[in-house]
């Protein structure tokens, strides 16, 4: 076995696109036939992964989930992607983008004659102009309205009205309705946008969209229909839209409807069983340039770290990249036939907590009293014994972690020591104050306080992270208990706020756009689950749309930061150190990335290997 240690974040100058957590042709054994050019015929692979896809929708509030984008990263085509050295690389195969304006901003996407979806249909200008309807906000004019069961109480209002489950920022700067010019989309920002490259891509195929929303059976008068609702602003056909874009490709077994499983890229979808894996297989129609090296890709589902080193050893997977822990690495160093690497991911542990779901943090629990909820918040945050989780729980598997100390950048990138600094997070919450929190309360008059906390009750460390917050935050007078589950944790995170007051997960970055913590702390924005609302913090994100100086980027995301540690938003723990193992004699060339799709990155560019054969 070859053990090797990659820092794989180091050149990373900010990465901070994040979701939920959990270039060029193959080397591989292909086949010669032309009508299967780049795939190997009759090869599978078997990858474990913790969390199952809930969602072919990763661009909605809902679906915005790294188990839910590995699958698209490998079943869509995009107009970009990162490459190993985290830079971004046009797929001209499935189209080409320019600058066409620089005031105001305008980007011309124009589509190859390669972009074609799995049934046929050539990809189009439409396919961004509904994502540009779905992200921008432009069209919602409804809200749903939750009880405390999660359920929503306004259906028949959402039904009536236009409700995309969406919101990006970036893409509400496109104030116009892009203008289609045969294959060219051509976008027009109301200002300045830094991370415009990144802001929209290709996502659900919008002649589908229109087919099931609008019952017209031909793609292209569908089509056709759709791009008028939008440029005409129909109410009656956005709303059907919406609702289509929204809810039909949340799923998590295989749809009955085949059109729910078409796809853009190299792969479709041909298998799904709740809870238990999720196959894709080649699509010989492909014509673009990240050819499928395995004919079949299933992935596994099992969030028990020691199951995956176990299904690994007994072949039943062939890739692995568990939540690393000292006992999973001692496993998989036992095992002499695989390749094992270690390295630092990019997913940074923290708690959030919730002020605005009635609980223990939330204003209305002290009759708006926002100033006697930020002090019961303090009180809490002061009872997280940070070091000792780092040096129980990481430092036996990076004997260089540290407690990461700032909310939007990596440890080590050309930021952080500043914003760190700036931000004061360390002086608040560097060490446990527990007659800080208990002095806090007292003056509150709040002796004691029950927190619910969401995390995954099946992933080993989150167990140990929640023991050790519990025992700590005890002597304060906290009661940490578990949340009640209603769905799954990565589901309740969103839509079921009433049953939890703290949560304790990770986020996966996803991109390295210095915009993207925007998404996290404005006001409303898609992963603020919390109610957390700071007009100040929100002016300054409309400030760093437009800013290209790195030095006033800092400044600005360390005031950022410094408002969310005052407001007592919540902690940063540490950064996830990461265990990447498989079987070289099934894969070859593996590149795990730092930042999501980490080991799925460049799966066009794998190797099968002799034992690879179905």
């Amino acid at each position: 076995m070859r053990i090797t240690r990659k820092a794989v974040l180091a050149s990373v100058a900010t990465v901070s696109v994040l979701a939920l957590a959990a270039c060029s042709g193959s080397e591989g054994d292909t086949s010669t036939d032309d009508d299967n050019a780049g795939i190997s015929t009759d090869t599978a692979l078997n990858i474990a992964w913790n969390q199952p896809m809930s969602s072919f929708n990763g661009d909605s509030i809902t679906g915005n989930a790294t188990a839910n984008n590995i699958i698209t990263y490998m079943a869509n085509s995009r107009f970009n992607d990162y490459n190993s050295d985290l830079e971004l690389v046009i797929d001209e195969s499935w189209g080409t983008y320019e600058v066409v304006s620089e005031d105001p901003l305008s980007i011309k996407y124009t589509y190859a004659d390669t972009a074609k979806w799995s049934d046929g249909v050539a990809g189009s200008p439409a396919d961004l102009l509904l994502e540009w309807a779905a992200q921008s906000g432009k069209f919602n004019n409804v809200e749903p309205e939750l009880d405390a069961e999660g359920n929503v109480v306004n259906q028949e209002a959402v039904d009536a009205g236009i409700y995309f489950d969406a919101a990006n920022p970036a893409v509400a700067l496109i104030t116009e309705t892009p203008e289609i010019e045969d294959d060219s989309i051509t976008l027009v920002y109301s200002k300045p946008y830094a991370d415009w490259a990144t802001a929209l891509d290709n996502n659900l195929p919008a002649h589908i969209v229109a087919q099931r929303a609008l019952g017209i059976e031909d793609p292209q008068e569908a089509t056709d229909a759709l791009v008028k609702a939008i440029q005409d602003e129909d109410p009656a056909a956005l709303s059907k839209i919406a609702k289509v874009w929204s809810d039909d490709w949340n799923f998590a077994s295989l749809p009955d409807d085949p059109q729910l499983l078409v796809t853009s890229g190299p792969y479709t979808i041909t298998e799904f069983k709740e809870e238990q894996y999720l196959t894709l297989t080649a699509n010989p129609d492909y014509e673009g340039d990240k050819k499928a090296v395995f004919d079949k890709v299933t992935i596994r589902y099992n969030g028990d770290p020691m199951g995956q080193v176990q299904a690994l050893q007994n072949g039943e997977v062939d890739l692995i990249s568990p939540q690393s822990t000292a006992d999973v690495l001692t496993a998989l160093e036992a095992i002499d036939t695989l390749e094992v690497e270690t390295n630092v991911e990019g997913t940074y542990e923290h708690v959030d907590m919730q002020q605005a779901n009635g609980g223990p943090f939330d204003p209305a629990t002290y009759g708006g009293d926002a100033e006697k909820a930020k002090k019961v918040r303090q009180a809490f945050l002061k009872t997280i014994p940070r070091e000792r989780i780092v040096t129980d729980l990481v430092s036996p598997l990076n004997p260089d972690a540290e407690v990461r100390n700032s909310y939007t950048q990596v440890p080590g990138s050309p930021m952080y020591d500043g914003i760190a600094e700036m931000n004061g997070q360390q002086e608040a919450y560097g060490e446990v104050d527990i007659d800080g929190a208990k002095a806090l309360l007292a003056e509150v008059g709040v002796p004691a306080v029950q927190v619910r906390m969401l995390f995954d009750p099946n992933n080993t460390r989150r167990v140990n992270q929640f023991e050790i917050i519990k025992g700590s935050a005890a002597e304060a007078g906290f009661d940490v208990v578990p949340y009640t589950v209603q769905t799954d944790w990565g589901t309740d995170l969103s839509n079921a706020t009433s049953f939890y007051d703290a949560a304790l997960f990770g986020w996966q970055s996803t991109s390295t756009a210095v915009t993207e913590p925007d998404a996290n702390f404005r006001t409303g924005a898609t992963n603020n689950y919390y109610g957390y609302s700071n007009p100040e913090v929100d002016a300054l994100f409309d400030e760093l749309q437009t800013e290209t100086d790195a030095a006033e980027q800092e400044r600005i995301l360390g005031d950022v930061e410094k408002h969310l540690v005052d407001d007592a938003f919540g902690v940063t723990i540490f950064q996830h150190p990461g265990i990447t193992a498989y079987n070289p004699e099934k894969i070859g060339n593996v590149q795990k990335l730092g930042i999501a799709p980490t080991i799925f990155y460049g799966f066009w560019e794998w190797t099968a290997g002799d034992a690879a054969s179905e």
